[in-house]
């Protein structure tokens, strides 16, 4: 069998309301994958199609070598035969025990599995003074760590996010990003994460789902996916380019890193990262002026030598967007057409990209 073949993949149609869902896509078997989309696109109901728990749906779903539902051959695998991990955006913990309780209650229904690391997860995510607490007295963001790690400890095939940070403060959100980026580079199943806020997907995914209107519309690795040039317009704020790189300095004065990339160098706001960690940044579409030579006397710190690859419409009528190739990373500049036309600009000619360092601080 295949690498792609060992995934997940899901051909299914249904009705939710007024939504009518129609979803076809094939997911790797590592990694995380995120459902991104507008509210309303249908990520949480096709999540839920996953699980087992949205019965109405007509069509086909397998993992590996399982097939979970064919209606085709009356197949239906229920919710608690799919081996998932599912956290919920908002917990459901048993509000009257303890944590340590909670979390031993899929532990425990799993066989207590060797393979699960008990303690690291509990070390990874601050819960060691946390076990002795009732679930009911916990804050959101501490309900939510539990409900994570709860989900990571059942020995899942498969984990299930649904939105899991948005209900919480900034603090917290900040705080569990963190635990789920250093989790990524260990995680041994693959995570299925349904998202709305597109920093959380720059950070956390490798393979991108986009859904619009109860469709997929593209799909892909992520940094691919997103600098496409025929997303739809409900997609518009999302779109730009997702650098992965390396810290390689520390500006302590300003309080500033620099990252190294394929491209060249990036300046960004300092966030407690240390020299040699690898790390993510966004540069959104409309975060990116073009010009036809670096600038002297400029504010934006981060000046990027590109070739013009391509130029396509954007959603309004006066602008376009650019793509750029920035020494193998592809970027997205989203520009008017009155300043494509003055600058002389057209596809295999050099630029430059002008970022500010303030745009990549999220």
């Amino acid at each position: 069998m295949t690498e792609l073949q060992q995934g997940l993949h899901a051909k299914l149609a249904w009705r939710r309301g007024a939504l009518a869902l129609d979803i076809d896509f094939s997911l790797p078997p590592r990694g995380i994958t995120a459902l991104f989309g507008p509210s309303g696109a249908g990520k949480t109901s096709c999540l839920r199609a996953i699980a087992g728990l949205e019965r109405g749906g007509l069509g086909r779903i397998s993992f590996g070598n399982q097939v979970w539902q064919d209606n085709a051959h009356r197949v239906f695998v229920p919710p608690h035969r799919r081996r998932l991990g599912y956290v919920f955006q908002e917990p459901s913990l048993f509000g009257h025990r303890s944590v340590s309780a909670n979390l031993d209650f899929g532990f425990r229904r799993a066989g207590r599995p060797a393979r699960v690391d008990r303690q690291g997860l509990i070390d990874r995510f601050g819960l060691h003074a946390l076990l002795g607490r009732r679930a009911d007295t916990l804050s959101g963001g501490e309900r939510q760590r539990v409900a994570m790690v709860r989900a990571l400890m059942s020995d899942p095939s498969l984990l299930l996010f649904d939105e899991p940070l948005s209900a919480l403060d900034a603090p917290a959100r900040s705080e569990l990003l963190g635990c789920l980026e250093s989790l990524h580079a260990t995680l041994a199943v693959p995570m299925i994460y349904v998202s709305h806020n597109i920093d959380e997907v720059a950070h956390l995914a490798d393979h991108l789902v986009l859904l619009d209107a109860g469709h997929v519309v593209a799909q892909g690795p992520l940094q691919a996916t997103l600098t496409r040039l025929d997303l739809p317009p409900a997609l518009g704020e999302a779109i730009g380019a997702v650098i992965e790189g390396r810290v390689s300095g520390y500006d302590a004065q300003d309080q500033l890193i620099e990252l190294e990339f394929s491209g060249g160098k990036l300046w960004l706001p300092y966030r407690r990262e240390v020299v040699g960690q690898a790390l993510r940044c966004r540069i959104g579409a409309r975060d990116i002026v073009l010009t036809r030579m670096p600038m002297a006397g400029s504010s934006a710190l981060n000046q990027i030598p590109c070739r013009i690859l391509a130029m396509a419409d954007a959603d309004h009528p006066s602008q376009c967007l650019v793509q750029l190739d920035a020494g193998g990373s592809i970027l997205l500049a989203r520009i008017t057409r009155r300043s494509w036309h003055a600058l002389g600009l057209a596809p295999g000619g050099e630029v430059w990209a002008q970022v500010k360092a303030v745009a990549l601080g999220a």
